[in-house]
């Protein structure tokens, strides 16, 4: 009485676990399953009892086959499995990815009388990170250089001028208005040139009272100051066959200019309260959001200094200058923060877009991102709307730009196009459609249902 009462306890055990159970006897038939295994593969109970377990086509079991020759499982062969990953296939011909692990039953006598089994499925695991790998190659696309996004002349101008700048060691100079990129474009000629191994280090010049700054240049010795405990490298040092970045570099005072004119031309540093000259090798790369000439006319720029870093200068473009890049940018903050947010959303409406073209952006790159990330803070719904955006940027909707309207339409119909070759060519086949274009299979599918290409429409190029 009491082992059939634990025998319908353990049936009741069995039915309640979320991994899949099946049992299967010395021929490979299966004799029981519960209810888990049901919900997973698609199969009912009836049509799984007195099949054969190659029913779900595991994958072990076609590399036991290949590799013993065999047509039965390696568990007959190991005696267990443990946390094994493996693919079967539900009911529906669909993929389930699982972690399986087994063990071989025996009577009293110590006869094999079967095998119990139990799977894990990692299907959305394994799914989430495909996306996430998926996501990565995207920001890694063609329309990227080195972090920087775009495909418009004037950046690809800049492209141009960033590889001739890496394969130099004049110094360069950055233009470009506040939140344009300029920091990036300084990484991408240090990632590009043969300095690439050796230090990068920045320096944000306007952070720093005048004696601090020195300090941070040049370094100190012990006693220089008030403070100066012990004797500290500086920047420069700390960049010895590197580079380094000197940012808002029209707020560097003029007793610093000359300092570091001395640097350029001697190649020399001398730290705070010394003056023992420290031989340095290092390419100097500027930055700045003023007009420097203007400030030289004014007296708060020195003339030879600012002749002496302006050897390779590289002028960014404002955003409101290459509205057609604004799709691309647009995309991929909404992407790098959809990775990092638990939000749901799918996509960017025509109708945000129109909105992120017509906005004149004076903060330029930097607010764009910050527009993202308030709209994945307010959006609750599947694409992010106008509304979902800061209030200054949501007004803009309806309000037509000089060109942005004309230019989204021109860009989308060529972008369109283009899917739609690509999409014609592989026969519908949106993996061999993103191989053709150079981008995730990820990617297909995102411009596809911003574009408003329907998923099996026959495909003919001359389509809009």
């Amino acid at each position: 009485m009491a082992e059939r009462a634990l025998d319908r306890y353990w049936k009741a055990v069995v039915s309640t676990i979320r991994d899949g159970i099946i049992i299967v006897n010395p021929q490979g038939t299966i004799i029981s399953v519960n209810k888990a295994l049901e919900n997973m593969t698609g199969y009912s109970r009836e049509e799984l009892i007195g099949k054969k377990c190659s029913i779900m086509e595991c994958s072990l079991f076609e590399k036991a086959r290949e590799q013993r020759g065999e047509h039965w499982c390696v568990l007959f062969n190991s005696g267990d499995l443990t946390s094994r990953k493996c693919t079967l296939l539900r009911k529906d011909r669909t993929i389930l990815h699982a972690l399986k692990s087994a063990s071989l039953l025996h009577d009293d006598h110590g006869k094999v009388i079967g095998a119990v089994e139990t799977i894990t499925d990692i299907t959305e695991l394994i799914e989430k990170d495909i996306q996430i790998a998926a996501f990565r190659r995207e920001l890694q696309s063609e329309d990227g250089f080195q972090g920087l996004i775009g495909t418009s002349a004037p950046m690809q101008r800049v492209f141009d001028l960033i590889a001739n700048a890496a394969q130099s060691d004049a110094p360069v100079i950055i233009f470009g208005e506040s939140g344009t990129g300029k920091e990036l474009v300084s990484k991408a000629i240090h990632n590009l040139s043969a300095r690439s191994q050796k230090p990068f280090i920045k320096v944000n010049c306007a952070a720093l009272t005048e004696s601090l700054l020195e300090s941070e240049l040049f370094g100190h010795v012990k006693g220089a100051y008030t403070g100066a405990y012990r004797s500290r490298a500086g920047r420069f040092e700390a960049a010895q066959g590197g580079d380094i970045f000197l940012d808002e570099i029209g707020d560097l005072p003029l007793s610093t200019q000359v300092k570091l004119l001395r640097v350029l031309e001697e190649k020399v540093v001398e730290r705070v309260g010394d003056n023992r000259p420290i031989p340095i090798e290092v390419r100097i790369i500027t930055a700045t959001n003023k007009n420097l000439l203007q400030l030289v006319e004014k007296g708060l720029f020195r003339e030879d200094f600012y002749f002496r870093i302006n050897v390779i200068p590289i002028h960014l473009p404002p955003l409101r200058e290459r509205v057609e890049d604004i799709p691309l940018i647009a995309e991929s903050f909404f992407r790098k923060i959809r990775l990092k947010s638990d939000k749901r959303a799918e996509g960017i409406s025509a109708d945000t877009m129109e909105v992120l073209m017509n906005y004149p952006w004076p903060g330029n790159i930097r607010e764009l991102k910050s527009a993202f990330e308030f709209a994945f803070v307010t959006c609750q719904e599947r694409l992010i709307q106008p509304w979902h955006l800061p209030q200054n940027i949501s007004k803009y909707r309806g309000q037509a730009g000089r060109s942005g309207p004309k230019v989204l339409d021109s860009r989308m119909d060529m972008e369109k196009r283009r899917l739609l070759a690509a999409l014609s060519q592989a026969g519908g086949n949106q993996s061999e459609a993103a191989r053709i274009l150079g981008v995730s299979r990820v990617t297909v599918w995102n411009r596809m249902k911003r574009l408003g290409i329907a998923k099996g429409k026959i495909f003919n190029t001359g389509s809009t």
